[in-house]
């Protein structure tokens, strides 16, 4: 979905060996992927649904939703660590909520939960914390190693060597690729929303989204030979891409039942 561009080699190289790819763990798509998914649901926000919008989001003055889509990352604690994300058993992306969410402690839990909340008319400071979650959560579920395997925590364990120096899957994926593309967020804003989705329009449903990305993190080849290579990141840049660009489409979905 995004074009390939000259030097990605050299930049990539160059990421690695500064460990410019080092994220914290289970911080999906880092902060200028979170950003990207809020900006591209923004541009395709009902007028109606915006209203809805700006009313929370004046609560606090200067909110938007880009500003707010960091925001369950900055606030994660204890309590709320498993929302951002669901472990499948290696082999198995059917979602079975009595295995993989126990206690409702899952990314595809706490998306439902929150929607509820934000669905609901009544406490508006309330609304506007679930808005914060739902925008955050909508791009941790699409990022696939967000619902990847347990028995290496999404891909945290998964340790790269050569020049990656101790980095892991999970880094890779969070900044690595978006960063790849050398592009400001607007520039990757404006590209993914001239390019079509083929999307089914199907109410939104976050456990068949989890298990979307768990079959591309079991895709032959998701996992590299313990190297990123250049030949890795032109096949995943597109699945990157189109990853980020249903999020934004998801999430406008969602706001939009607001208006």
């Amino acid at each position: 979905m995004v074009k390939k561009i000259q030097g990605v080699k050299l930049l990539l190289v160059s990421l690695l060996a500064s460990g410019a790819l080092i994220s914290e763990p289970v911080m999906a798509w880092g902060s200028d992927g979170h950003k990207i998914v809020a900006m591209l649901a923004e541009a395709q926000v009902s007028p109606t649904a915006r209203k809805e919008i700006d009313r929370l989001l004046a609560q606090e003055p200067g909110a938007t939703l880009t500003s707010i889509s960091t925001w369950a990352d900055e606030h994660r604690n204890p309590a709320t660590a498993a929302w951002h994300y669901v472990n499948f058993p290696r082999g198995d992306c059917n979602y079975r909520p009595e295995r993989d969410c126990l206690d409702g402690k899952c990314v595809i839990a706490a998306i439902d939960r929150q929607i509820e909340v934000l669905r609901t008319p009544g406490d508006d400071e309330k609304r506007l914390t679930a808005l914060k979650y739902v925008v955050h959560f909508i791009g941790d579920i699409h990022q696939p190693l967000h619902a990847g395997f347990s028995d290496d925590r999404g891909g945290n364990s998964f340790q790269l060597q050569s020049f990656m120096r101790g980095s892991n899957l999970h880094a890779v994926w969070d900044t690595g690729l978006i960063k790849s593309l050398q592009q400001e967020n607007e520039q990757i804003v404006k590209s993914l929303l001239v390019r079509p989705l083929t999307l089914q329009k199907t109410a939104f449903n976050a456990a068949s989204i989890a298990m979307e990305s768990c079959r591309i993190v079991s895709q032959a080849g998701f996992y590299p030979d313990r190297l990123v290579t250049l030949e890795y990141v032109d096949r995943y840049i597109p699945v990157m891409a189109y990853r980020l660009a249903a999020a934004g489409y998801r999430l406008a979905q969602i706001l939009n039942e607001l208006g």
